[in-house]
């Protein structure tokens, strides 16, 4: 019996560190498409074939292939676009975070070691943007300019930098705080060393976990842009777009805007699961 009672937790514990890295693989499989699904799928958005329009999953195209997830009202092929439009969502998600990152990080480390008048403007700053909902910020400088994938990377990173430099500023309150930060303020070491040597390294691990759910928010706020008309270009594949393509065949084409959904929620859901994982592990807790 006790060896029983030995075995069933064990067993709890491998299956749960088993469930814990279906995130990982999920990811790693959308990254494996985004990269090498357009080297091998041939696909043209501008491109319309009216006599293969509003095809069935599984049926044979005019040009002799197979639509495996059907086609839109336009005849294009429903899987080239999942695939060129999980492309399009992790580059724009990986610049968005990126940009935001270098600036929210910077604003925040500095501001929080120095304090003063630029920490109070930085405070200010935030309670003003934050006032206004963050994704009406993004439409209306998304509106402003031509569509295009920086417009969009700038209007998404517009808001998503504050998470940044709140996160980055706590951090950086405690850490001036510290013994080996005040022992290298009374040796001398300037002020730049302190900051990248003492201050910017342990803000990694809060910043990490961050960035994955900041991820995830900036993934769906690109397929909102697009589904809206406000987002990228006619050009560019976007599951926004594709899911706004279908919205009016509902009733007899649900796959259009069907398998784009399923493709950006289960995105959604595994990078949020990964990113409370990360928050977990890196959390202010290493700190202490």
């Amino acid at each position: 019996m006790a060896t029983l009672a030995v075995t069933r937790p064990l067993a709890v514990r491998r299956v749960g560190t088993w469930l814990g890295k279906i995130p990982y693989v999920v990811l790693a499989l959308y990254a494996l498409v985004a990269a090498i699904g357009p080297l091998v799928i041939d696909y043209n958005p501008i491109r319309t074939s009216l006599e293969d329009r509003l095809l069935k999953p599984g049926s044979h195209l005019s040009s002799g292939g197979t639509a495996w997830l059907g086609t839109d009202g336009l005849g294009r092929d429903v899987l080239a676009q999942v695939v060129y439009g999980a492309r399009t969502s992790i580059l724009i998600g990986i610049a968005t975070v990126v940009v935001s990152c270098v600036v929210g990080v910077t604003i925040g480390t500095v501001a929080g070691y120095f304090r003063g008048w630029l920490d109070t403007f930085l405070a200010r700053g935030i309670d003003i943007l934050l006032a206004f909902p963050a994704i009406l910020l993004t439409i209306v400088i998304a509106g402003a300019f031509e569509r295009s994938v920086p417009v969009v990377v700038i209007a998404l990173a517009a808001t998503a930098w504050i998470s940044f430099a709140r996160v980055t500023r706590s951090v950086s309150l405690s850490l001036r705080e510290r013994a080996w930060v005040d022992a290298a303020r009374v040796l001398g070491v300037r002020r730049t060393s302190i900051l990248l040597r003492h201050v910017v390294p342990f803000t990694i691990g809060p910043v990490v976990a961050l960035a994955t759910l900041e991820f995830a928010l900036v993934v769906l706020a690109e397929a909102g842009l697009s589904f809206l008309g406000i987002g990228l270009p006619p050009s560019a594949v976007s599951w926004g777009q594709t899911i706004a393509n279908g919205k009016q065949y509902l009733d007899s084409a649900w796959w259009i805007s069907a398998l784009p959904g399923v493709a950006l929620s289960l995105l959604i859901v595994n990078i949020g699961i990964l990113g409370d994982q990360l928050t977990a592990r890196y959390g202010r807790g290493h700190l202490n």
